[in-house]
């Protein structure tokens, strides 16, 4: 895939999707945000890719949406409800640009370094697991650019680290370190340095890409629905999930290699 503002490396069933603006913190234009759902969707079709890794390129993660296309947004029509409606379609719009991420059916792992701010931090929540350097820096700076955060950080970030830190966040702008990060439980790591996130997040890629893909990706779509409905209906989805899945090859080569004492090989 051959892409203006992302760069996309594939290995051993491990996709590597970084965003690559780095003379603009890896802030998203336009391009960016076409770009990621097309390369996010694109991963999501490709049965070779068990796992995902999304990071940025340069001294960021992410420092949001660029503030060049945040001026075009307010430009519109003389007719204010054309311009209202079309302002709305480009919203959610882009909500469904992070969302492409949470829908992927592979885990998408946050290897943040660096700014982690706005639109950034949409995006890390709508990744399965995050992990960061101590020094990074995570930001809901919506409220100090008189925005009401839009694409989904306010509906996700409550399940993360629970309503009233995400109050605190929201309300205030502040910037939390990667080590205040992993406090709250906003990331599932912290690291040191660098070097040692990529090293760190390399292995845990590499380890769950060994795992059986289906029922890996069975797993990611069990939990997301359980999280969204009752207790009863994500029971009836998962036993409806199994009831399709269980006679696989996956279970059949997990009992053999137990049987002979070797590690499972599994099929994309």
């Amino acid at each position: 895939m051959d892409f203006e503002t992302l760069t996309v490396e594939t290995k051993d069933g491990v996709a590597r999707l970084r965003l690559n603006r780095p003379q603009q913190a890896n802030a998203l234009d336009a391009t960016a945000w076409r770009e990621l759902r097309e390369a996010v969707d694109a991963l999501d079709a490709d049965p070779t890719v068990r796992v995902v890794v999304l990071g940025g390129t340069g001294a960021h993660f992410c420092a949001g949406i660029d503030l060049s296309m945040l001026g075009t947004l307010l430009q519109g029509r003389e007719d204010r409800a054309r311009a209202t409606e079309d302002l709305r379609r480009t919203i959610l719009d882009l909500q469904d640009v992070i969302t492409s991420v949470e829908r992927c059916r592979v885990p998408v792992i946050a290897s943040v370094h660096g700014a982690c701010v706005g639109a950034g931090l949409d995006l890390a929540a709508a990744c399965d697991l995050r992990y960061a350097t101590a020094d990074a820096r995570f930001t809901i700076k919506e409220i100090d650019m008189a925005v009401v955060a839009d694409v989904g950080v306010l509906q996700r970030l409550p399940r993360i680290v629970g309503e009233g830190v995400t109050r605190e966040l929201a309300y205030t702008g502040r910037t939390v370190s990667g080590t205040e990060a992993h406090a709250l439980r906003l990331v599932n790591g912290v690291f040191d340095s660098t070097d040692a996130l990529e090293a760190g997040v390399t292995e845990l890629a590499a380890a769950l890409a060994a795992k059986p893909p289906l029922t890996l990706r069975g797993t990611k779509y069990a939990i997301t629905y359980a999280r969204d409905h009752t207790t009863a209906d994500s029971l009836e989805q998962v036993a409806t999930w199994n009831a399709g899945m269980l006679a696989s090859h996956e279970l059949t080569e997990t009992l053999t290699a137990l049987k002979e004492r070797r590690p499972p090989v599994y099929r994309d």
